[in-house]
């Protein structure tokens, strides 16, 4: 059974004050097996984003069905799951890492990693120690540790955001352009991340325009031009 699989989906948006209903995205089929990654490409406009934030329901999807093979849910279908049921799996299962850092206030860079494990019912030693490492791998300075993240560079902000969605070991892990204000060596620790994920089951699916990144991590390539995967490493039986 395939963790993630996308059927026939659609997405429309209406402008309503043009009385203007626009089709974002059509027709899109792939899937995808446990500790694989697909890459998603296409130009800007094309429904990258529109795609993840629809598995990660943060759109709720016009046609077709996405299904993933939850641990707890068995095969759930996301575009019909319960808000009760989407929050479980944003919260144990489904990760999800964008271009901007949306997190409390008055929270640390430390506290919003700690919580993250926290959630997961690790014990606050654990959690403390994890982050520390979390912290560390991406080279957050430790002075910004116990700061508040809203005085941090762009590219610190992002570095925060991808490890506080790796830390919790996501079944499956949406990124959209986590790399897009990183530098090489910010990228690399990244990469090295997305290696051991892979490695211990963690499916993920992901936009990158930095082509040369993504040789060697991805197992397919779907393009939103020709709405089909381009590219798949060897011959796929995985789902």
């Amino acid at each position: 059974m395939p963790m993630l699989e996308v059927v026939d989906f659609g997405k429309r948006f209406t402008i309503h004050h043009l009385n203007k209903t626009m089709h974002a995205v059509e027709h899109i089929d792939f899937s995808l097996g446990r500790g694989k990654f697909i890459g998603i490409v296409g130009k800007s406009g094309s429904g990258k984003s529109t795609i993840l934030k629809s598995i990660y329901r943060t759109y709720l999807p016009d046609t077709g069905q996405i299904f993933f093979n939850s641990e707890r849910f068995g095969s759930i279908d996301l575009c019909n799951a319960s808000e009760r049921e989407i929050l479980y799996l944003r919260k144990y299962e489904i990760g999800y890492v964008s271009q901007f850092l949306n997190v409390m206030p008055r929270t640390t860079s430390r506290q919003l990693v700690e919580k993250a494990l926290l959630e997961m019912g690790t014990t606050e030693k654990v959690a403390r120690m994890e982050a520390e490492q979390a912290l560390n791998h991406f080279e957050i300075d430790q002075k910004l540790w116990d700061t508040y993240p809203n005085t941090f560079s762009g590219g610190e902000k992002l570095r925060l955001n991808i490890a506080m969605a790796t830390v919790k070991k996501p079944r499956l892990l949406l990124l959209d352009e986590p790399t897009a204000s990183l530098d090489q060596q910010s990228k690399i620790k990244v990469r090295e991340i997305i290696e051991k994920l892979k490695a211990d089951g963690t499916t993920l699916v992901g936009i990158f325009h930095d082509i040369e990144f993504m040789e060697g991590l991805c197992d397919k390539v779907f393009d939103m031009k020709t709405r089909q995967l381009i590219w798949e490493a060897g011959i796929s039986n995985e789902s």
